[in-house]
């Protein structure tokens, strides 16, 4: 009788446990040659794809992605990067937050949805972990994210975890700390990161020596996270997807229908996001706030995103937005090879670029270092 062949995640595993400190050294001077990545990622060996179909489970049903990335998943269109891929969403935990109405009141649809697909939903984290090779940690509220990554890091699962990140900075500090400890593959991004233009204006030096970006999105909030992080996350991340990491401060300023924030990086680098607060659709409807200046609560059309990098050879529009195929697809071949398509290191820089920009905000504009933040993050979570 012939062997079984191991899951996908515990070969992954496995290989993983074994010279990891060499390993991680000689596939990073890889990529860093082949200009597939920069920062420090976690870098897991790459394992031979399963026999069998690989299981993924989702973590939050409060949000569309839930649904989307499923439909991505399970019913590819023919001839798309997602085709035969030999993965398969299978099952999801609905909770998703309990306090955030925008977010609670979509669970009952979505669960409806999930079925339609053929997705059991089961009644508890832990029941979901013993069906699936793989995660998706889709969870709306950020305030759960990390005991529920916490969750998923014990039981030794790949992990793709959404934006946001977290509710907070202490929050993400915590969660990049517990995946240096558990050693779990894992990576976080918004699908901005891969807009048309960006991967090749980073790494196929398209204009030069990169000088600046600006970007834009819809910059929507909740108030029980720190304000970027909810929806602002979008255009920084756009900025990061070209500049990487390197930001030293960042200064904040924000009107009734629009914000700034302003960050310099190293080398005399400019990076600058413009946060939609408000904007009229075509239809003559409000897209991101309204005109007695309520918080933005909806969410805009695609043409929202965008954004421009300045090269010394050429400017360069980055865009369209291509929705979140992309990002699926970098997800599959994530838990395909276990090697990151952005760090978390990177990621961690992103979310404390952030929090500068609420700290500056709430100190008049002026510009705050990132190191200060995050070090007072570090030392929240030390006095946990």
């Amino acid at each position: 009788m012939s062997k079984k062949p191991q899951s996908a995640q515990s070969e992954m595993k496995s290989r993983f446990s074994e010279n990891i400190d060499r390993k991680t050294f000689v596939k990073s001077l890889a990529l860093a040659g082949a200009g597939l990545s920069l920062g420090s990622p976690r870098v897991f060996a790459r394992g031979n794809q399963p026999e069998e179909v690989a299981t993924i489970g989702i973590i939050g049903l409060d949000i569309s992605h839930a649904p989307a990335f499923t439909e991505l998943i399970n019913f590819p269109e023919r001839g798309s990067a997602l085709a035969n891929s030999g993965y398969k969403v299978v099952a999801a935990y609905p909770w998703g937050s309990r306090t955030i109405e925008t977010s609670y009141s979509r669970i009952p649809m979505y669960k409806v949805r999930m079925r339609e697909m053929g997705i059991e939903i089961v009644d508890s984290i832990d029941e979901l972990l013993a069906r699936v090779d793989y995660i998706m940690l889709l969870t709306n509220d950020g305030n759960l994210r990390l005991e529920q990554a916490l969750q998923v890091m014990e039981a030794g699962k790949p992990m793709f975890m959404d934006k946001p990140l977290a509710g907070n900075l202490a929050d993400c500090v915590a969660i990049n700390e517990a995946l240096d400890r558990h050693q779990v593959p894992a990576f976080t991004s918004s699908s901005l990161r891969f807009i048309d233009h960006a991967r090749a204006v980073r790494h196929e030096n398209k204009i030069g020596e990169v000088m600046g970006v600006e970007a834009y999105s819809p910059s929507l909030r909740e108030p029980s996270h720190t304000d970027l992080f909810w929806y602002g996350i979008h255009g920084v991340e756009t900025i990061y997807a070209v500049m990487g990491m390197g930001c030293q401060t960042v200064a904040r300023t924000e009107v009734r229908k629009t914000e700034v924030a302003v960050g310099v990086w190293d080398e005399d680098r400019i990076g600058t996001f413009r946060g939609l607060l408000m904007g009229e659709r075509e239809d003559g409807g409000i897209a991101y706030g309204s005109d007695e200046g309520d918080p933005p609560t909806e969410i805009a059309t695609v043409d929202a995103y965008g954004g421009v990098a300045y090269g010394l050879r050429a400017v360069l529009p980055l865009g369209p937005y291509a929705g979140y195929q992309p990002l699926v697809v970098e997800i599959i071949d994530f838990f395909r090879s276990g090697i990151p398509p952005v760090s978390m290191e990177e990621s961690l820089e992103i979310y404390t670029f952030m929090e500068a920009a609420d700290a500056s905000k709430e100190r008049g504009g002026e510009p705050v270092a990132l190191a200060e933040v995050l070090e007072n993050a570090q030392y929240s979570v030390r006095q946990r």
